[in-house]
């Protein structure tokens, strides 16, 4: 494999001085953009489209052709995991990813077992391989997974859920079954991610996105002891570079400092934090990913880019900043305040470092 070009974004996650803060977006392949519509409507479904390597190639690719992005995202979905568990991925118009087989019995709870991901999934693992292949060194691959305890949520619930009840029902009422599911999903996310890895991810990144719909207990025993474990066992080392781990608990600002002591390289932040206290909090412990509210791209360019410096000044210069959005870009951002919001971060970022 060649060498980075930019090794920016791998850097920062390592907490090493760079010349600038390094800037990708969660979710940045996506309905945003005129030509990933385009792709999506020749893949047929949005599944197709995940499972066509070359196609989630194309996609991966597309804003990196717009934008001066500092990081590659392997172009898959969290739910690929449960699906290859046997529950029947799905998605329905105007409704999101359903399973066919949510998690009910007992007897099919004590079924569940950890795909291998060579066999189920090895089309994820072809897509790693020929994104990195294309990229030819320009910029870092980040590869994927849902955290344990939001695999489960949709596990259990069968889709997205408003209030959790099947979940926490089952967390209180039967937490042997609950912790049995955690477990062969965190072993499942392990091979997952270190099979990304192997195949070519520079960096993973690990999405918690219920984990804030807990309570602190409940966090602590069914989401972030699951992080940790998770996080303990990735591949840490590959061709002789260090492979950063990033965890990312949306609503987890409360327990910032308890996620950078479970060993991750970086903590992501979504958008209700000041980055600047979060970065007190943490101190050396970890990295900052993070952390402006995606609506603010549907303001006027000018508030675009004063927010952007606002975050960027919150944080200050200090090395280990790597700025994203608190969440995924909306699919209704208008593309021209993404160039807005990459070019203030270099630009900025740059006078920040020359302040000293």
């Amino acid at each position: 494999m060649s060498r980075l070009k930019n090794d920016t974004f791998l850097r920062a996650l390592l907490r090493q001085p760079t010349e600038y803060t390094p800037v990708w977006l969660m979710r940045q392949a996506g309905r945003y953009l005129p030509e990933y519509c385009e792709t999506r409507k020749r893949a047929g479904s949005f599944l197709q489209l995940c499972k066509s390597p070359a196609m989630a190639c194309e996609v991966t690719l597309q804003p990196l052709a717009r934008y001066e992005l500092d990081a590659a995202i392997l172009f898959s979905d969290i739910l690929t995991v449960p699906d290859a568990m046997g529950l029947g991925l799905y998605f329905a118009e105007g409704e999101g990813p359903r399973f066919e087989r949510p998690l009910k019995d007992e007897w099919e709870i004590r079924n569940l077992s950890a795909p291998d991901p060579h066999a189920e999934l090895q089309y994820v693992m072809d897509a790693v391989s020929e994104i990195r292949r294309a990229l030819d060194g320009s910029v870092p691959l980040i590869g994927f997974s849902g955290s344990p305890w939001t695999l489960a949520c949709y596990m259990v619930e069968g889709g997205s859920s408003s209030d959790y009840r099947k979940v926490k029902s089952l967390a209180y009422s039967r937490p042997d079954l609950m912790h049995h599911i955690l477990d062969v999903t965190a072993q499942a996310v392990v091979k997952y991610l270190n099979a990304q890895i192997e195949a070519g991810a520079q960096a993973v990144m690990v999405f918690d996105s219920w984990g804030g719909v807990l309570s602190e207990a409940a966090y602590r025993e069914f989401s972030l002891r699951y992080l940790e474990q998770v996080v303990a066992g990735l591949i840490r080392e590959r061709d002789g570079q260090r492979v950063p781990s990033i965890v990312f608990t949306k609503g987890g600002g409360l327990w910032l400092e308890s996620i950078a002591a479970i060993g991750c390289d970086a903590v992501g932040l979504d958008w209700t934090m000041d980055i600047g206290r979060a970065r007190q909090l943490v101190g050396d412990k970890a990295a900052l990913q993070g952390n402006l509210d995606p609506n603010v791209l549907f303001a006027p360019p000018e508030t675009v880019a004063a927010e952007t410096r606002r975050v960027l000044d919150s944080f200050g210069n200090h090395p280990g900043h790597i700025f994203n959005l608190g969440h995924g870009i909306s699919q209704f951002t208008p593309p021209d305040n993404v160039t807005v919001l990459v070019d203030t971060v270099h630009e900025h970022s740059r006078k920040l470092r020359a302040q000293g």
